[in-house]
């Protein structure tokens, strides 16, 4: 985020770019606002007029007083009605602009990295396209009406005044301005308390919602002792924060009140004692009308600003969103993947984690390059046009997890990828399916650069099936269809059966039409795998990875999904990675990675006889299983 964001009306500035709607026909808007204001001061006018002129003249002209009054009638209800009009378009920009707003974050963050999104605490990234936008919604609603209105109010009553006294007028001006500038270290002082705020806030819902999503887990452990105090202070920090802003802010309220009082003595005091004879009654009253006229908007200024600040706070939050760098870019144009099953190349692939805080996001200034290989060239030895990867150290990474893997895979093959918890084989599959990108070599598929495939062929082509099969809160048949959204109802049912799970739908309550609850919380953790195994299978992909897929299947069910998975991985590209090694003895060839590097590679009855790293990992497994 940019210096000039910092303040309220650059960080408005910044989300009116992105939301064109929030200053879409704000002209109109401001016209309707200063005819809402000219109405107004049209009655101190006519009561000047109505004192002087008759009450406190010679003889009334009951004619003159109604048209007056007529006129000033007249006046105050199309002043009402501008006004009104000026609302409702303000408020229907607002609820347009915003609506932009929160879909350009929600868009971006699902642009945003694998890593970003899991560095990122989950409940702080809801909040920045809930919650955040939500103050951004109330601000609106009311302060940001107010402060629309009162500008065009205090630009025209100035004019006014200045026509009936000019010394007074500059008094007025004058402490109006003083009041001004200590509005403006209030506000100073406001902005940080509200971003303290924005950040609690923030903190005690990521705080709330990993304790609601963990209730398991907690109460598996007894956990709730150690997890109650933790969630206890994420809110008192919240609250002693919320508690300083407002005391700040009603210490502001009160001082507006000081301001109105003293403006008024003011004025009575210069224009009765040291200008006595030069105001007529008439004009005198008229005045202090139009000194209310003017102190009415900064009461109303006062009060706004401490929404405003929350608001702000609440833009510059979805701004450094929207700021996030975007590391793992959509090639455009993008190539498409050949049809067929896909050969995969790597060379000289590295990969290290970025190092620090959590919950720190990655520096924007400090992205990594992507602009050559290893050596410093492209995938086919030629210019450096996008197809690799060259770490210049300007993000802060930890020890490379993986290092100098290269390896031909064929069209077609079944591969198997073992090694120990932490010996880089899951970050190997996510690099091929390009959740993010290599720190040094390349990859192509297909014969494609990889950091060329148009996302879209990718996650056509391409398909992984993670270690935790993610489903939404809808039926079994709307959760396959994410792998082909125009599969009908006995396509769903067909896939089931082609993976031989049919019996296990028919035991089902309502078969493809249950309901499989929040995060699929109505299945058992093999269930949702078998369903996100079905997803996989219906989108019919060419290349098919499986990151421990049946890690959380029981072995009675393991034995079922045998078939499925055979079925599966026939006729395409599959990397499987094996957490349990009977999936390694039916591949075609398996990858054995060891501490980030590529140690083994073979058959398995090849790598048996080798005595290696796979013999005593197969070993091991055998042992466990018996």
């Amino acid at each position: 985020m940019t210096g000039s964001d910092a303040t309220l009306i650059g960080a408005v500035r910044r989300a009116a770019a992105i939301a064109p709607a929030l200053s879409r026909g704000l002209g109109v808007t401001l016209l309707l606002a200063v005819v809402g204001t000219a109405g107004q001061v049209v009655v101190p006018i006519a009561i000047q007029r109505l004192l002087d002129a008759e009450l406190l003249g010679q003889q009334v002209d009951t004619a003159a007083v109604v048209s007056t009054g007529a006129v000033a009638l007249a006046a105050v209800a199309v002043a009402v009605i501008a006004t009104r009009f000026a609302m409702f378009r303000l408020l229907r920009a607002a609820a347009t602009g915003l609506a932009e707003l929160r879909i350009a974050a929600f868009a971006h963050i699902h642009r945003l990295s694998s890593l970003h999104v899991q560095a990122e605490r989950r409940g702080s990234l809801v909040a920045r396209v809930t919650s955040d936008i939500e103050v951004i919604t109330q601000f609106m609603e009311w302060g940001g009406v107010g402060l629309l209105v009162g500008a065009a109010q205090l630009s025209l009553v100035l004019v006014v005044m200045s026509l009936y006294d000019p010394l007074l007028a500059t008094l007025v001006a004058g402490a109006g301005v003083l009041y001004a500038l200590l509005l403006l270290v209030f506000q100073r002082v406001l902005r940080r308390l509200y971003d303290r705020v924005r950040v609690r806030s923030a903190a005690a819902v990521a705080a709330m919602s990993e304790a609601i999503s963990g209730l398991p887990t907690i109460r598996a452990y007894g956990a709730e002792s150690r997890t109650l105090p933790r969630v206890d202070g994420a809110l008192e920090e919240h609250r002693r924060a919320e508690i300083r802003s407002q005391i700040v802010g009603a210490s502001m309220f009160s001082s507006a009140e000081l301001f109105a009082g003293g403006v008024t003595a003011l004025v009575i005091a210069v224009g009765v004692l040291l200008q006595p004879g030069q105001l007529t009654a008439g004009r005198l009253v008229a005045f202090l009308f139009l000194v209310t006229l003017f102190i009415e908007p900064i009461q109303i200024l006062v009060e706004v600003l401490n929404e405003a600040q929350t608001a702000a706070a609440g833009v510059r939050r979805v701004l450094a969103v929207l700021d996030t760098p975007v590391e793992v870019e959509d090639p455009r144009p993008g190539r498409a993947l050949p049809p067929g099953p896909l050969a995969v190349d790597v060379h000289g692939v590295a990969f290290a984690y970025p190092r620090g805080d959590p919950d720190r996001d990655l520096d924007p200034d400090r992205a990594p390059s992507r602009d050559a290989g290893a050596d410093g060239s492209g995938p086919d030895g030629g210019a450096p046009d996008g197809g690799g990867v060259v770490e210049r150290g300007v993000v802060e990474r930890g020890d490379e997890v993986l290092r100098d893997v290269t390896l031909h895979l064929d069209a077609g093959t079944r591969v198997a990828v073992v090694g120990e918890t932490g010996s880089g084989k899951s970050t190997f599959v996510r690099l091929l399916t390009r959740l993010f990108d290599p720190t040094r070599g390349w990859i192509t598929i297909g014969g494609v650069p990889l950091t060329e495939v148009a996302f879209a062929s990718l996650r056509d082509r391409v398909i992984s099936v993670p270690q935790e099969g993610f489903l939404f809160d809808a039926t079994i048949a709307d959760n396959v269809r994410y792998g082909r959204p125009e599969a009908a109802d006995d396509e769903v049912r067909a896939a089931f059966e082609q993976l031989e799970l049919g019996r296990w739908l028919e035991e089902l309550p309502a078969g493809i039409a249950t309901h499989v609850g929040e995060r699929g919380s109505r299945l058992s953790a093999g269930e949702r795998q078998l369903v996100a195994l079905v997803r996989a299978w219906i989108a019919r992909p060419d290349l098919l990875v499986l990151d421990e897929a049946t890690s959380a299947v029981d072995p009675a069910l393991e034995v079922r999904l045998r078939g499925a998975i055979e079925r599966l991985t026939t006729g395409r590209t599959s990397i499987t990675v094996a957490h349990r090694l009977s999936t390694a003895e039916a591949a075609d060839e398996v990858l054995v990675f060891d501490r980030g590097v590529l140690v083994e590679r073979g058959a398995h009855a090849q790598l048996l006889a080798r005595s290696g790293v796979y013999a005593r990992l197969h070993a091991d497994w055998a042992a466990g299983a018996s």
